[in-house]
């Protein structure tokens, strides 16, 4: 399973680089504005700053228009800031539309907002190469974003589908483990999560006595 952050600050960005388990980064206007960030030059220099951070890995960079020929136009210039760039598009009808504009015309894409196997379907028909099922919000709606997760990756492996399925929403540690089980292919998460999987207290533990047997040899 890939692992890409999901955020737009660059001194986390960083620090999953660093730590040499990053594959990609995922991003959002919230994102953005969270980070300061305003006007589309100013978001776009910071796409392209996240671009050589991550060097091949690939950055979704997400469209903020709904109808189809102004996702296309948003969608060009936002692939144009670098190659390792993916244009993330909403799943609406002319979100699907632009997906298949761009896939046939050699752009990748990343859908987003996707809360049902019926619309991953229609971002893979489409030729998305990324689908984004939100795991977390599905989670606080009452129903179990994991299933889902599960029911995706079934339907893709029994249609021979290519999309992969890039969890979104990951809300804590335990959910990168459960779609990796789940079958999932990507997940997108705050640094916090990833850097939960390397924490127990029986690890602190065990170190501590090491370390503490160690000075006897000092």
């Amino acid at each position: 399973m890939k692992y890409f952050i999901d955020t737009a600050n660059l001194n986390q960005i960083k620090e999953a680089h660093d730590l040499g388990i990053l594959d990609g980064v995922t991003t959002n206007p919230s994102l953005m504005a969270k980070e300061g960030i305003k006007g589309e030059s100013a978001v776009n220099k910071h796409y392209q700053t996240i671009c050589e951070i991550v060097e091949g890995g690939d950055v979704s960079a997400e469209v903020t228009t709904v109808d189809f020929k102004s996702i296309v136009k948003q969608g060009k210039k936002l692939a144009a800031l670098a190659k390792n760039i993916v244009v993330k598009v909403p799943m609406i009808p002319d979100g699907v539309q632009a997906i298949k504009w761009f896939t046939d015309n050699g752009i990748l894409t990343n859908c987003t907002l996707i809360f049902s196997a019926g619309k991953a379907m229609l971002a893979a028909k489409a030729g998305a190469a990324y689908v984004s099922p939100f795991i977390g919000r599905i989670d606080d709606s009452g129903w179990d974003g994991i299933e889902l997760i599960e029911q995706i990756s079934h339907i893709f492996t029994i249609q021979q589908i290519d999309s992969q399925i890039l969890a979104a929403s990951i809300r804590s540690s335990l959910h990168i483990i459960k779609c990796s089980e789940a079958g999932d292919n990507v997940c997108t998460c705050p640094l916090e999560s990833i850097i939960g999987l390397t924490k127990h207290p029986l690890t602190d533990i065990g170190l501590a006595k090491f370390m503490e047997d160690a000075k006897k040899f000092a």
